[in-house]
């Protein structure tokens, strides 16, 4: 089946900034005295900074405020911006740039579906902004994944229906909101071994096969 659109989700798809979350996330649980470790950090993937937070508190003897949380994320947020800033075009690996630049080449068009309120920075600092016909991102939601409101939202502003899209998504909340939305779903990494989406990709680059 050829899809005519194509939306991407950004963290662990396009660039691989789930490390840069890990650190920040541990160095604001440090400073909680709060256990966090890698299973933990597995918790959060595709999931609003705000239920993020919400998991790594879980493992907390103090309780808090909303407002107190807010700064908390907040704080995080600040960390996590820091390691970002130091993003280049040079973390787009060659395959993914190839993939990206075949598709829209052939006239396919490419959305960003990312819950994350950082998308743009993150596309600004890696080469990319202008690059996606639409950028669906926390900014422009009120729920995050598995919900299928970012994916429903970039699809709508491809001008195009659920059915002709194809979700790529490495979060298994990422293959549920799909899902949920209509769209079939591309997972790679962890999404691909939870065997749930409708491809399991073992290299990006299937994807011009796939839809081309």
């Amino acid at each position: 089946m050829n899809y005519k659109g194509v939306i991407f989700d950004l963290d662990g798809v396009i660039v691989q900034t789930d490390r840069y979350h890990y650190l920040a996330w541990k160095q604001l649980a440090d400073r909680l005295r709060i256990p966090f470790n890698e299973t933990v950090n597995r918790r959060l993937r595709g999931v609003s900074r705000m239920e993020s937070l919400e998991i790594v508190l879980e493992a907390s003897s103090v309780s808090y405020s909303q407002e107190q949380k807010e700064a908390l994320a907040a704080e995080k947020n600040e960390i996590y911006r820091g390691y970002l800033s130091r993003m280049t075009p040079a973390d787009v690996s060659r395959e993914v740039l190839l993939v990206l630049t075949t598709l829209k080449t052939s006239g396919v068009k490419l959305a960003i579906g990312s819950s994350s309120k950082n998308a743009k920075l993150i596309l600004r600092k890696v080469g990319l902004e202008g690059f996606f016909h639409a950028v669906s991102d926390g900014t422009n939601i009120v729920n995050s994944k598995p919900d299928p409101e970012v994916f429903l939202a970039a699809q709508e502003m491809l001008g195009l229906e659920p059915k002709e899209c194809l979700v790529v998504e490495d979060a298994v909340a990422g293959v549920q909101a799909a899902f949920a939305g209509g769209m079939d779903c591309a997972a790679v990494g962890d999404a691909a071994k939870a065997h749930i989406a409708t491809y399991e990709l073992a290299r990006f680059s299937e994807l011009i096969d796939l839809i081309i």
